[in-house]
């Protein structure tokens, strides 16, 4: 930490013994409770919880009629898009909660509220990253490799789809656990990974799409199908989504390491970027159920 930080920490925060031993946990929880950065986040707050909250509610309700229509379908036999994007609106949930109790703890200028909230947000944070590379990891296979992902439809890759579930919960505990210890190699690992799977994944989908499919007559080849056209600019979208939310872990973690006063503004801005990667999953789910 930079002695520029700590002193602009300590003049803009209502008690320094509280932001001392506070700020050696968590940099973004100060940097939560600083002007201008509180405004920020407070107003990012009201916006991702009014857009969040709603659709995820409405998301789980869905689930639940379609489930009590047909009670023979269960997590055994809908999709696996389906059960991940019912995971990772869960998390959405959980990380509602932390906003919450951030926005309590920047109201009341609480900062273990803050410091609260962030742990959270922080531990949703791995959750969401895992189930959208999954996600990723699924259309690769049902696109590019469609035998090989029919073998993953019987009841074996079933019980491989939920181990994989259990392991990404376990991994969004030991997650939180590290960051009360400051390791930023696994959050850094974990970026890493993230980027090159959906990159490679995505990229790997759009080329298909672009590519005539082996039944096309030669003249028809430069006809577009809507479909196909369709699903470009649906794979293209969710891409830029999640592209932007691994550029705002990567600033994240840039700054962290770098702790200084005036990335606060940065950083605290740069986490809008999340809210498009929240939103695509919901919404495709809720456009494939009409």
């Amino acid at each position: 930490m930079s002695v520029n930080a700590s002193s602009f920490f300590n003049s803009s925060l209502p008690n320094s013994n509280m932001s001392a031993s506070v700020f050696s946990s968590s940099f973004y929880t100060l940097c939560l409770s600083s002007s201008p950065s509180s405004f920020i986040y407070t107003t990012f707050n009201v916006i991702r919880i009014f857009l969040t909250l709603p659709l995820c509610l409405f998301v789980l309700n869905l689930g639940l009629q379609q489930q009590k229509k047909s009670p023979s379908s269960s997590s055994g036999t809908m999709s696996h898009t389906d059960y991940f994007t019912y995971h990772l609106v869960t998390l959405e949930l959980i990380d509602v909660l932390g906003y919450i109790l951030s926005f309590i703890g920047i109201s009341s200028n609480d900062l273990y509220l803050i410091f609260c909230g962030v742990n959270v947000m922080f531990f949703v944070w791995y959750g969401q990253m895992s189930f959208h590379v999954l996600t990723c990891v699924e259309r690769y296979l049902a696109v590019v490799h469609p035998i090989a992902y029919m073998g993953f439809r019987n009841e074996r890759g079933i019980r491989i789809r939920n181990a994989v579930v259990g392991c990404v919960w376990l991994l969004c505990f030991i997650g939180m656990a590290l960051i009360f210890v400051r390791n930023m190699v696994f959050p850094g690992c974990m970026l890493i990974v993230s980027l090159t799977s959906v990159s490679f994944c995505s990229l790997s989908v759009l080329c298909v799409l672009i590519r005539p499919g082996p039944g096309e007559q030669a003249e028809n080849r430069d006809r577009v199908d809507p479909s196909k056209q369709r699903a470009f600019y649906t794979i293209s979208a969710i891409l830029a989504a999640l592209l932007l939310r691994i550029t705002w872990g990567a600033l994240y973690f840039v700054l962290y390491l770098r702790q200084g006063a005036d990335d606060c503004v940065i950083i605290v801005s740069c986490v809008w970027f999340t809210i498009p990667s929240s939103l695509v999953l919901p919404l495709l789910f809720l456009h494939r159920a009409g």
